[in-house]
């Protein structure tokens, strides 16, 4: 079993939560609404397989009104028409923020976000970015255990 490394090192844990409530405030500030940050937060977990954050942020988003349309096609969001300017520079930020060895991707990424966002944005979706990559390799070293769903009656849900 591993070592949940939240709770063995609480103050290093509690530092990166209040980064990240940090970040969510500069991104509201910057005018990036609660569901391009929740896209954020999901396009970097599925790159970074991390299903205990795809599972956490994908709840997020649906509670700050996010569709499953969307959500179902986040994972290939440039070949979709459903995502606006906004969210689609912030996303690709998001993606050349996650693998910083693919400078070409880097320098496309911030061309486009040039074109679409503030200075303000950019620093924002990027610092979305960063903040969960570090939460993703805390709960994927960590192996944090993504759970069933229970119905009322104690049931799994499931899709049938």
């Amino acid at each position: 079993m591993r070592i949940f490394i939240d709770k063995q090192s609480p103050k290093a844990f509690h530092a990166l939560r209040q980064t990240a409530e940090a970040v969510r405030t500069a991104a509201a500030e910057a005018g990036l609404d609660r569901t391009a940050v929740e896209l954020i937060n999901l396009r970097v977990s599925q790159i970074n397989g991390c299903a205990y954050c795809l599972d956490t942020h994908t709840r997020a988003a649906l509670r700050a009104g996010e569709s499953t349309q969307r959500l179902g096609v986040l994972a290939a969001w440039r070949d979709t028409e459903v995502f606006s300017p906004t969210e689609r520079a912030a996303l690709e930020l998001a993606e050349a923020t996650t693998d910083p060895t693919d400078y070409v991707g880097q320098q496309s990424a911030y061309e486009t976000a040039r074109q679409v966002l503030t200075d303000d944005q950019i620093s924002a979706a990027i610092w979305v970015a960063v903040t969960i990559n570090a939460f993703n390799r805390v709960s994927i070293m960590s192996k944090h255990p993504v759970r069933a769903d229970r119905g009322e009656n104690g049931a799994t849900v499931s899709d049938g």
